[in-house]
């Protein structure tokens, strides 16, 4: 079983530095800034069990602020996406706080408020946010040898900044403190009558959500150079609800698998916005219909099904 992790693992390292000359660079960076989102949404939806419908406010707060800090400041790139993730993490803290004292729907509905009243201070503030006409133009200064004009220095510096992202989900999704958090999702009166404190371990697994979100929103800013309202729009945060879904939640895999699926479908459909909204809904749909734990959810209960399977003969013979 280990052996077979570490082919899937190695695969997976290939096929992401392979990427950019499979597909356009561009399209690439979004697939990794994507994914990252969608990880980070997973470890509160797939592992808390909470669904948020305001993930965005962490995305479009860490882009504005990347943006701002690169136009007004002239600081490096990294330096740039630092704030971006910070401020979302402050943002996460009151929001969080207030957010994880319901459960179900009203957790839900409570983060969508939270992420309208973000929408609309980015749309009155746009000093900051350039309103309707976004913030194009962004300037990307190179650092050192990397040159954010070059597609190449671009996707393989998202790479790397996406990689220690997801090196940190899987670390704490690894942790006592992931198993922590499953607990809490299976049976919270059980996972307090053990000692575990559930509001503070969900505080913690948004804190950390929101991090990586606004990291994938930085990323993402500098990757197009340009920032729009769409970035706190709550369609946003319904489509990072949809790639998590499609590739399978709990997963650390299956959030980048449903992604780069919403992508490439999108990216083929580019032709017609209503053919793209039209195939990629009816992809989900079928996906919630038929295979509930999306793609790599369906594929590790295949496989397990499978294994049990082959032990059972073994054990017949």
């Amino acid at each position: 079983m280990n052996a077979r992790r570490w082919i899937v693992r190695i695969g997976v390292l290939l096929v992401l530095l392979l990427l950019p000359r499979m597909i356009y660079p561009v399209l690439a960076v979004d697939i990794l800034s994507w994914g990252l989102f969608a990880l980070a949404f997973d470890l509160v939806f797939g592992y808390a069990g909470l669904l948020s419908f305001g993930h965005a406010m962490f995305w479009g707060t860490s882009g504005y602020v990347t943006a701002n800090v690169l136009l007004r400041t002239g600081l490096p790139v990294p330096i740039a996406i630092l704030a971006g993730t910070v401020a979302a993490l402050v943002l996460a803290l009151p929001t969080g706080y207030l957010s994880i004292r319901s459960a179900g729907i009203y957790f839900s509905m409570i983060t969508l408020a939270f992420a309208q009243m973000v929408d609309f201070i980015a749309r009155q503030a746009d000093q900051f946010t350039g309103g309707d006409n976004g913030l194009p133009g962004i300037p990307r200064p190179a650092l050192g040898p990397i040159h954010f004009d070059n597609p190449l220095h671009l996707y393989y510096f998202t790479l790397a900044l996406a990689a220690l992202g997801y090196l940190v989900a899987a670390r704490a999704i690894e942790s006592p403190f992931g198993q922590a958090l499953r607990a809490i999702r299976d049976n919270r009166v059980r996972a307090q009558s053990v000692g575990y404190n559930p509001r503070v371990q969900m505080l913690v697994a948004f804190l950390l959500s929101a991090g990586l979100s606004g990291l994938a929103g930085g990323l993402h800013t500098v990757g197009h150079g340009v920032v729009s309202l769409d970035a706190v729009n709550w369609s946003t945060s319904g489509i990072v609800v949809m790639m998590t879904l499609l590739g399978g939640t709990g997963t650390l895999l299956g959030p980048l698998v449903g992604a780069t699926l919403v992508l490439l479908l999108q990216d083929a459909l580019a032709f017609s916005t209503s053919a793209s909204g039209v195939v990629t809904g009816a992809v989900f749909a079928l996906t919630v219909l038929f295979f509930r734990r999306g793609v790599v959810g369906t594929l590790l209960a295949l496989d397990l099904r499978r294994r049990a399977g082959e032990r059972l003969i073994g054990a017949a013979k």
